[in-house]
C-alpha cells in the first residue's frame, strides 16, 4: 500500500486513486525484476500543504476518504484498542518535535497549541494505519491530548516526510516458501491459496503493516501457506514487504486466495514459531541477535530500498505486540530476530577479485543466455547511481536470485552473514549456470551446423549438377541409372518376354522423379532383373574317374548311392546335360546326406547353394512376396540364382520332411511346381511376375523319412536310401577321416597322439552304436581335446610358455590393454580399442618331439567315461517266451524284444486272458491281437491235445516303455514268442525276425530291411527271417552288410515255425499241463477211494 501511495504521489493532481487489487500492481509478478529509484521524482514533488483538501483526498490511500467502495482492500477497518491508541498518541508527539526540527524547509512549524492546518479531519474522528500514512496520523481525537486543528496541522506537516521501514521488527506473520528462497532487494511472486492467510494480508494491509517474515521450506515438495513446526523450514529467512496483491479465484468461483508481491529488505532469523492456534515453538539453538529492542507504535513501509529512510525509534514506554490483531487467524507468527552482515574490507584483494570473476562470469552467461541479459540489464539500471564493486553483498545476492542451482547451496549464500564467504558460494553457484549455459550452447551450435551442413551440401551439389548438365559432362542421377540397367541388360541373354518387361520397367523409371515412392520399387525391381544370370551357365565336368575321386574323398562305402550318382553324370556325359533330375537322399541323421549333396556340386563344377525348409510355414520364401508390400522380396530359388550367379546351380533343400504350413498357405504345394521337371522350365516367381528357367538347376533334397512328405511331392522326387554305416565302416571312417579331423582341430596335428585300432572298436561298440557317424565324431573330438588337456598340464608353463605364443602384434596390443586399465579403467574409446586389437595375436605352440600319447582300449573310459552299451544284445540267452524282432526308426534300425510271461499257473479251473504293454500304438497293438488269434488257432491245428492257450493267463510286453513304437512288422516275432511260451521252448538268441502277420498265417512285404540288417548286424545275429517279397531288397544289400548273415525268407508261418523249431519234439509239445494235472488228480482221487475202500472192508 505504501508503495502505491508514493507512486500515486506523482500522479497528476486529477488522476483516479487505484485501489482494487488488479489494479494496484505497479511492476509484474517478476521475482527476479529491481526497479530505477525514484527518490529524485519524490523530491521533486510539491510539499501537500499547498493541495487543498480535496487534492488531498484523491491522493491518499486513507480508508475514510476514499468514496469507491468496490476496492480488494475496502471496507470497514477494526477499531484500535486503547492500548494502541495511546501509544500511537505518545508516538505521534515525539516524532512530531523530532519533525520539526528535521524538515523545517519543507513544512511548517507548529504552533505552541498544536498549530492550525488545512488538512481534513478524518470523518470517524481516528487515525488509520492504511499504507502510505506516516506514524504521526494515527490516534484518536480524545486521547491525542491535542486539539483538533493541531491534530490536522501536524499531518500537513508530515505529509512530506519519507515512509520508513522499521528497523525492529520482532514479530511477523511467517509465510514459507518453496523450491528457492528470496534475496533482499529482488522481487518474488507468491501464491496464497489458503483464505486465513490471505484475510491475515488483507488485514495487514489496511493496518499500514504489509510486512511477512518469508522462510524456505526444507522439503521441496512442500506446499502450505502455514508453518506448522520450526523444523520445516529454516531459521534464516528474509523480511519482506508485500507491495501488491491481486485477487485470485478458486475453482468454485469464490476469491479466497491471492497473489501477493513480496519485496524482501533484510535477512532475518526464525528464533520462535506460534503455529496456528498453539503455543510458542523454538527451533534448534541458533545465534542470538546483537541487542533487541521493541517497536512502538504503527509503522509505514516502502517497497523502494533506495528510498527508505531508517530512523531510530525513540523508548517505549508502554510496549504491546503489533501483530496481536493477527491471532484471530489460523496462521504461523514468527519471533524473528534481525541479521547484519560482518564488517568488510571493501579494498579486499580477494573481495575484488571475486567481485570481478563474477561480473565476467554474467558477461559469459548474458552472451549465451538472452533471459540473462535481459535481467543483468535491470540489475545494471537499477544500481547505476553506484558502483558494483562497492557493494559486493548485494552483487552475490543477484548472482543467486538469477541462477537455477539447488535449494540448498541457494539457503547457504542466504544464510552466509560473512560477505567473502558469501561471494564464493554464489560465484560457485553462478559457475554451475555458465556451465549449464555452455552446455545449451554447445547442443544449440551443434544442431545448427548439422543442419547447415546438410543444406550447404544440398546446395552445392545441385549447383554442381546444373554445372555438368550444362557442360555435358555428365548426366544427372536417374538418366546414369537408367544408363546402368541397359548396360546390364545389354550383357544378358534375357528371353524376348523378360526383355520386353524389362524395357516397359525402365521406360516406367525415366519418367519418374526420384522423390516418387513408386520410383525406388521399380529401381529394385530393374536390379532384380539383371541380376538374374540369364543364359550365363558354369562349365560342367562330367568325367566319371573325377567324379569317383571326389565321392571317395569326401565319403566311405555308400556303394550303391555312388553308383547311382555316377549313371547321374554319365548320362549327362551323353546328353551334355543333366537337367529334370530331382534327387532326394533318405536317411538317418548322420549318415551323410548333405554333405553328399556338396560332394556332387564339387564333382560336377558348379556351384552350390543350401537352404532348409524344415519348418518352414511360408509360401512366400519359396514362391516370393508380391512388389507391392513394403519390403519385398523374391524367394530362395530366385535368390540361389542370384548370389550363384549361373543358371545350372545345384540347390539343395534339406530337411523337406520336417516342412511346416500355416495360415500363409502350404509350402509344399508351392514345391510341386518348383520340383517338377515339367513346370519348373517356367517358374512363376510372385515377385519377378517373369517365367524364369530352372530346368538347368539341379535339385537335391534331403529327408529323414518319407512318411511325413506329401505323396504328389514325393512322386516328383527320386528317392535314393541311405541306410546306416554298420562296424567296419564306422572303422574305416573314424580312421580315415573322424581321427584326423579331430585331431588338427585339437591342435595336436603334429603331436605324436596315437588313437588305436582298438579304441575305435571300444567307441562303436560301448559308446556310438547309432546309425550314423555323428555321435562318434564327438567322441572323438573328446578324446583328443582331453588329451590335449592332459598335455597342456603335464608340461606346464616351463615347457609351453606363454610368452613364445604371442605374436609381435599380439604383445604390442597386449601392452596396449594393459596400459588403458591402468591408467583409465572405466574409460575406453575406439582408438584405444583399435590398438588393443590385431588381425593375428597369437600363433600356435609346438608341442616337445618326446610327448607321447596312446589311447587304447584299456585306458580309454578315462577320456570318455564309462560304457554306455555294457553288452551286444539285451540277452544273451533268452528263456521260453522272449523273441528278438527288428524295428526302423529315424536313427536307423534297432533291436527290439518281444517277451511273453505265464501270470499264473495253470489248472483245469483257469481262465484264459491276454494284456499287452510296452507304449504301443495302435497298428502295433492289432498286430498283438491278431499274432494272439493265430496262434491260438495254430496250435489247435498243429497240436490239438495241447489246452494251453484255453486256461493260461499270458502277459506281452516290449521293452523300452518310454518309447513309442507303431507298425505292423512285429507280427510274427509276437507270434513266435506266444507260442516258444505255450511249447515251453526257448528261441536261439542269434535268430532276429521281421514281418507282418495275417490271421491265416500269410507274411506280408516290410520296409527298411536294409537299415533292419544292420541293426540286426550289430546285435551278433546269424539268421534273419524276413518276408518272401523283400527279397528283392536282400539282393540289393552290399555284401558287407550282410556278410556273416544268413537271409531266410519266408512266405507263410509255418516256414518261420520250421526256422524256429526245428527239433522240436512234437509228442510233448501236444501234451496238455492243465490235462496232466487233471488226470494225476484223478488218479489221486481214485487211488483215495480204492484206499478207504480197502480199510472199509478190513
Amino acid at each position: 500500500m505504501l508503495s502505491r501511495q508514493r507512486f500515486l504521489r506523482l500522479s497528476p493532481p486529477g488522476g483516479r486513486l487505484l485501489s482494487t487489487a488488479g489494479q494496484t500492481g505497479l511492476y509484474p509478478a517478476s521475482p527476479l525484476i529491481r526497479h530505477r529509484p525514484i527518490a529524485t521524482a519524490l523530491r521533486s514533488c510539491s510539499p501537500l500543504k499547498a493541495r487543498s483538501p480535496a487534492s488531498l483526498s484523491n491522493f491518499t490511500t486513507y480508508s475514510a476518504l476514499r468514496k469507491r467502495k468496490d476496492g480488494f482492500f475496502d471496507g470497514s477497518v477494526e477499531p484500535l484498542s486503547e492500548e494502541e491508541k495511546k501509544a500511537n498518541a505518545e508516538k505521534a508527539k515525539a516524532e512530531e518535535e523530532e519533525a520539526g526540527k528535521s524538515k523545517s524547509s519543507t513544512s511548517d512549524t507548529p504552533s505552541d497549541n498544536g498549530g492550525q492546518s488545512n488538512a481534513p479531519e478524518p470523518p470517524d474522528g481516528k487515525g488509520s494505519a492504511a499504507g502510505g500514512t506516516p506514524p504521526a496520523s494515527s490516534g484518536s481525537s480524545d486521547e491525542s491530548g491535542s486539539s483538533g486543528g493541531g491534530r490536522r496541522g501536524r499531518r500537513s506537516d508530515k505529509a512530506l516526510t519519507k515512509p520508513v521501514v522499521p528497523e525492529i521488527y520482532p514479530q511477523v506473520l511467517a509465510i514459507p516458501i518453496a523450491k528457492r528462497p528470496l534475496f533482499p532487494g529482488f522481487y518474488k511472486a507468491i501464491t496464497i491459496k489458503d483464505p486465513n492467510v490471505a484475510a491475515a494480508i488483507m488485514e495487514m494491509f489496511k493496518r499500514g503493516q504489509p510486512y511477512v517474515g518469508a522462510f524456505l521450506f526444507k522439503d521441496e515438495n512442500a506446499d502450505d501457506d502455514v508453518i506448522r513446526s520450526p523444523d520445516e523450514v529454516y531459521d534464516v529467512g528474509v523480511f519482506a514487504q508485500v507491495t501488491s496483491a491481486f485477487p485470485m479465484n478458486t475453482g468454485n468461483g469464490e476469491g479466497t486466495g491471492l497473489t501477493a508481491i513480496l519485496y524482501p529488505h533484510r535477512r532475518i532469523r526464525l528464533s520462535s514459531l506460534i503455529p496456528p492456534g498453539g503455543t510458542e515453538a523454538v527451533p534448534e539453538p541458533a545465534p542470538k541477535p546483537a541487542e533487541e529492542s521493541e517497536q512502538k507504535g504503527d509503522v509505514v513501509a516502502s517497497f523502494e530500498e533506495s528510498a527508505v529512510e531508517h530512523k531510530p525509534e525513540p523508548p517505549k514506554k508502554n510496549a504491546y505486540e503489533v501483530t496481536s490483531f493477527l491471532k484471530k487467524y489460523p496462521v504461523s507468527i514468527a519471533n524473528v530476530d534481525n541479521l547484519t552482515e560482518e564488517p568488510h574490507d571493501p579494498k579486499s584483494q580477494v573481495i575484488r577479485a571475486v567481485t570481478n570473476e563474477i561480473v565476467n562470469v554474467f558477461k559469459e552467461v548474458a552472451s549465451m543466455n538472452s533471459l540473462f541479459r535481459d535481467q543483468i540489464s535491470t540489475f545494471s539500471i537499477s544500481q547505476s547511481a553506484g558502483n558494483v564493486m562497492s557493494e559486493p553483498a548485494k552483487l552475490a545476492d543477484f548472482a543467486a536470485a538469477v541462477s537455477a542451482g539447488e535449494p540448498s547451496e541457494l539457503q547457504e549464500v542466504l544464510e552466509s552473514l560473512n560477505v567473502e564467504d558469501r561471494m564464493h558460494k554464489a560465484l560457485l553457484v553462478i559457475k554451475k549456470e555458465l556451465a549449464n549455459a555452455q552446455l545449451q550452447s554447445k547442443i544449440t551450435k551443434d544442431v545448427e551446423s548439422k543442419i547447415s551442413k546438410r543444406q550447404r551440401e544440398y546446395w552445392l551439389m545441385e549447383q554442381m549438377k546444373g554445372i555438368r548438365r550444362e557442360l555435358g559432362i555428365e548426366s544427372d542421377g536417374k538418366e546414369k541409372l537408367v544408363d546402368t540397367f541397359k548396360e546390364k541388360a545389354d550383357k544378358l541373354a534375357m528371353p524376348e518376354a523378360v526383355r520386353k518387361v524389362f524395357d516397359e520397367e525402365l521406360n516406367k523409371l525415366a519418367h519418374l522423379e526420384p522423390a516418387a515412392s513408386e520410383f525406388n520399387v521399380t529401381r529394385n525391381y530393374l536390379d532384380w532383373l539383371t541380376q538374374i544370370p540369364w543364359g550365363m551357365r558354369s562349365a560342367e565336368n562330367f568325367d566319371i574317374q573325377n567324379a569317383m575321386k571326389v565321392l571317395d574323398e569326401d565319403h566311405y562305402g555308400l556303394k550303391d548311392v555312388k553308383d547311382r550318382i555316377l549313371e547321374f553324370i554319365a548320362v549327362g556325359k551323353l546328353r551334355g546335360t543333366v537337367e529334370g533330375k530331382i534327387l532326394c537322399f533318405v536317411g538317418p541323421p548322420g549318415v551323410g546326406k548333405t554333405s553328399i549333396g556338396k560332394s556332387i556340386a564339387r564333382a560336377l563344377n558348379r556351384e552350390y547353394y543350401r537352404f532348409s525348409v524344415g519348418g518352414l510355414t511360408d509360401v512366400a520364401e519359396i514362391k516370393g512376396h508380391r512388389r507391392t508390400y513394403v519390403g519385398a522380396l523374391p524367394g530362395r530359388v530366385i535368390q540361389a540364382l542370384k548370389k550363384c550367379k549361373t543358371e545350372n546351380p545345384l540347390i539343395l533343400i534339406d530337411e523337406i520332411d520336417k516342412i511346416g504350413r500355416g495360415y500363409q498357405g502350404d509350402p509344399s504345394s508351392a514345391l510341386l511346381e518348383l520340383l517338377d521337371p515339367e513346370q519348373n522350365s517356367s517358374f512363376l516367381d510372385h515377385y519377378m511376375d517373369v517365367p524364369v528357367d530352372l530346368s538347368r538347376v539341379l535339385f537335391v533334397c534331403t529327408a529323414n523319412m518319407t512318411d511325413t512328405i506329401p505323396r504328389p511331392l514325393l512322386d516328383r522326387m527320386e528317392v535314393i536310401r541311405l541306410s546306416g554305416y554298420v562296424s567296419d565302416e564306422k572303422m574305416a571312417i573314424a580312421e580315415k577321416y573322424l581321427a584326423p579331423q579331430a585331431q588338427e582341430l585339437a591342435g595336436l596335428k603334429e603331436v605324436d597322439v596315437q588313437l588305436t585300432q582298438s579304441a575305435i572298436e571300444e567307441l562303436i561298440k560301448s559308446y556310438c552304436r547309432e546309425a550314423g557317424v555323428r555321435n562318434l565324431k564327438k567322441q572323438i573330438e573328446k578324446v583328443y581335446r582331453k588329451s590335449a588337456l592332459k598335455i597342456v598340464q603335464d608340461l606346464g608353463e616351463k615347457g609351453l610358455p606363454e610368452s613364445e605364443a604371442l605374436t609381435d602384434e599380439g604383445k604390442a596390443a597386449l601392452e596396449e590393454s594393459q596400459k588403458e586399465k591402468e591408467s583409465k579403467p572405466e574409460e575406453t574409446s575406439t582408438e584405444a580399442a583399435e590398438k588393443e586389437t590385431t588381425e593375428k595375436p597369437r600363433k600356435p605352440l609346438k608341442v616337445p618331439e618326446d610327448v607321447h600319447v596312446v589311447i587304447d582300449k584299456d585306458n580309454l573310459k578315462d577320456y570318455v567315461g564309462p560304457p554306455i552299451f555294457t553288452s551286444d544284445r539285451l540277452y544273451d540267452v533268452t528263456p521260453p517266451g522272449v523273441t528278438m524282432g527288428l524295428a526302423w526308426t529315424q536313427l536307423g534300425g534297432a533291436a527290439m524284444y518281444v517277451e511273453a510271461i505265464l501270470q499264473s499257473s495253470l489248472r483245469p479251473s483257469s481262465r484264459p486272458s491276454f494284456e499287452i504293454t510296452g507304449n504301443l500304438k495302435t497298428v502295433m497293438k492289432e498286430s498283438s491281437t491278431i499274432a494272439y488269434s493265430f496262434t491260438k488257432s495254430f496250435m489247435a491245428n498243429e497240436f490239438p491235445d495241447n489246452h494251453f492257450f484255453d486256461r493260461a493267463k499270458i502277459h506281452v510286453h516290449v521293452p523300452e516303455g518310454a518309447v513309442q513304437k507303431d507298425g505292423p512288422s512285429a507280427g510274427i516275432t509276437m507270434a513266435t514268442s506266444l507260442l516258444s511260451l505255450a511249447l515251453d521252448t526257448p528261441v536261439d538268441p542269434a535268430v532276429a525276425m521281421t514281418g507282418e502277420l495275417t490271421l491265416t498265417g500269410k507274411v506280408l512285404r516290410i520296409g527298411g530291411l536294409r537299415e533292419k540288417t544292420v541293426a540286426a548286424r550289430r546285435a551278433g545275429c546269424k539268421m534273419i527271417i524276413f518276408p518272401q517279397d523283400n527279397m528283392s531288397d536282400w539282393l540289393e544289400l552290399p555284401e558287407n552288410i550282410k556278410e556273416g548273415i544268413e537271409g531266410r525268407p519266408v512266405s507263410w508261418y509255418s516256414e518261420v515255425f520250421e526256422l524256429i523249431f526245428p527239433n522240436l519234439d512234437r509228442e510233448k509239445a501236444n501234451r496238455c499241463k492243465a490235462c496232466e494235472i487233471k488226470e494225476k488228480e484223478k488218479e489221486k482221487e481214485k487211488e483215495k477211494k480204492e484206499k478207504e475202500k480197502e480199510e472199509d472192508d478190513d
